[in-house]
């Protein structure tokens, strides 16, 4: 099958299956769903979403987060993955946001990877999901997905898979694309034990007919 066939049938098949995707992280501004993705890293959004309620009500915004001290912020955040690391960054993402962007995320991605704990994923996430910007954050959920689909062809690193899915999905389609192949990782193409008796798009998977060929010898 042609690259340009598999992504046209994944998009119409996911369009009807799954027509309103969204994060499942619990945000309701920007600055909170900064913060949400950044306590997101190596852990579940559903851990995430146990503890944003308090620390969202404790610190509304930048600048309350920024006068806080690391050690008050852990006080919130012990519960995540790597607790210490991720205080220390959500203050000083605070604070370069006060001292910077007066307090209002950017809706830049290069300007968004200049605060602390910022990297590429998470500026991606936060400019598709947020600005709806046709970037494509890819975590491992979509580098594994992309990759056994067949939208990537061996790819070594994240970049190139988030290179090669903006190049071949249309630009407006990007950001649900992402929702689409993260929950898709999350949900049905697991990691360990992938479920393609349940799954959509089996019939263009480029593991699945490598899975069924291997069956049949």
């Amino acid at each position: 099958m042609r690259k340009e066939e598999r992504y046209r049938r994944l998009i119409a098949y996911f369009e009807q299956a799954m027509p309103k995707a969204e994060s499942e992280l619990h945000y309701e501004n920007p600055f909170q769903l900064l913060v949400a993705v950044m306590l997101s890293a190596q852990c579940t959004d559903k851990r995430v979403n146990m503890v944003t309620p308090a620390l969202f009500k404790a610190y509304p915004d930048a600048k309350t987060m920024a006068v806080a001290s690391v050690d008050e912020i852990l006080a919130y955040v012990k519960s995540v993955s790597y607790p210490n690391s991720k205080s220390a960054h959500l203050k000083g993402m605070a604070e370069k946001l006060v001292s910077d962007f007066g307090g209002v995320v950017p809706d830049d991605v290069d300007k968004l990877q200049t605060l602390p704990g910022v990297g590429r994923k998470t500026a991606n996430v936060v400019a598709a999901v947020e600005f709806n910007q046709s970037v494509m954050p890819v975590d491992t959920h979509v580098f594994r997905v992309s990759e056994r689909i067949g939208l990537t062809n061996n790819s070594k690193t994240p970049l190139q898979t988030e290179l090669t899915l903006e190049q071949n999905f249309p630009p407006e389609k990007i950001p649900v694309a992402h929702h689409w192949l993260i929950l898709h990782g999350r949900y049905v193409c697991t990691a360990r034990k992938p479920h393609c008796q349940q799954c959509g798009i089996s019939d263009i998977c480029r593991y699945y007919a490598r899975k069924k060929r291997e069956q049949e010898r």
